[in-house]
């Protein structure tokens, strides 16, 4: 019988898969499609101090084995996801989830992240400073190691949750700000996000997106992302959370092997409201076929 548990910060979670911010909503709304208790965890949409509309219209773009995205973190600001989104997912989902938090300033984000310390069905903070689709703040924090570490320290100081920082591929080398959110007390880190891309409308020649560039997710990013937690996992000592462009039980093992001790599922949801399941459920016979009894054994195997 195959082994699919796995740890974070502590705690065992009964699988590692956890669909990824942005891509689950809040969670509650896909239990109409099943039952969401069977997932690792989730990880809620990205939530702002305040309430946020977005970016304009058009957001969304089509690409070949993906999609660009500027939603610009579209949520109801912390207070009303505390009060309402969270006490609606509790009804259907029992477990602990992470939250996710964008920001402008540093203070946002540690405002922010003091009043998620206080929700009890929280696990953990995820820090989203990677986000290439927010006019001010995101991104900006993500490519400099300085200022990735500066964000991590102020928010690590107010928080009493494990604080996860999400990583921006759009750098020369993604391992040099992985070390310094760990050194700034990072409890994990999680990568890839999106990279930046543009498509342009043959009618007009312009960008179809009102922000023109947006993040560009899906399947054509999996190996980019691969490449980039096989080479965070030799810099850094703390967990890694592999995501992008995952779409099989397949690209799981793949991730544990390059180093990976959980992983997140986005875009696909978008595409198969299922996958999560699917994918649940097919990887213990994945892992047979590959004479695999536990996703702990093979972690970092690739390294070897």
């Amino acid at each position: 019988m195959s082994n699919l548990s796995v740890k974070l910060f502590g705690k065992t979670l009964d699988n590692p898969i956890i669909p990824a911010s942005g891509t689950f909503g809040f969670g509650y709304e896909f239990n109409e499609y099943y039952d969401i208790s069977i997932l690792g965890s989730i990880c809620l949409k990205g939530t702002t101090l305040e309430e946020r509309y977005g970016n304009p219209l058009p957001r969304i773009a089509e690409c070949p084995a993906g999609m660009l995205n500027a939603i610009g973190l579209q949520n109801p600001g912390v207070d009303k996801v505390i009060s309402t989104e969270l006490k609606k997912l509790k009804k259907v989902y029992p477990k602990k989830v992470i939250a996710n938090v964008g920001g402008t300033l540093v203070e946002d984000y540690v405002e922010t992240v003091k009043r998620f310390s206080t929700a009890s069905s929280v696990l953990a903070i995820e820090l989203n400073i990677s986000c290439p689709n927010v006019k001010s703040g995101g991104m900006a924090f993500g490519t400099s190691a300085k200022s990735a570490e500066e964000l991590t320290k102020a928010v690590v100081a107010v928080s009493t949750k494990p604080i996860i920082v999400k990583l921006s591929p759009n750098v020369t080398d993604i391992s040099e700000i992985a070390k310094a959110v760990e050194g700034a007390g990072a409890s994990a880190v999680s990568l890839i996000n999106t990279l930046v891309g543009l498509r342009l409308d043959l009618k007009t020649g312009k960008p179809i997106l009102s922000m023109n560039t947006g993040g560009y997710s899906g399947k054509g990013v999996f190996p980019v992302a691969l490449r980039m937690v096989y080479q965070t996992y030799k810099a850094v000592k703390i967990p890694i959370i592999g995501m992008g462009g995952i779409s099989t039980a397949e690209d799981i093992l793949e991730m544990f092997y390059a180093g990976a001790s959980a992983v997140m599922i986005g875009t696909e949801n978008l595409i198969n409201p299922y996958i999560c399941k699917e994918i649940i459920e097919s990887l213990p016979s994945v892992m047979e076929q590959h004479g695999i009894s536990s996703l702990q054994s093979i972690k970092g195997k690739a390294h070897l």
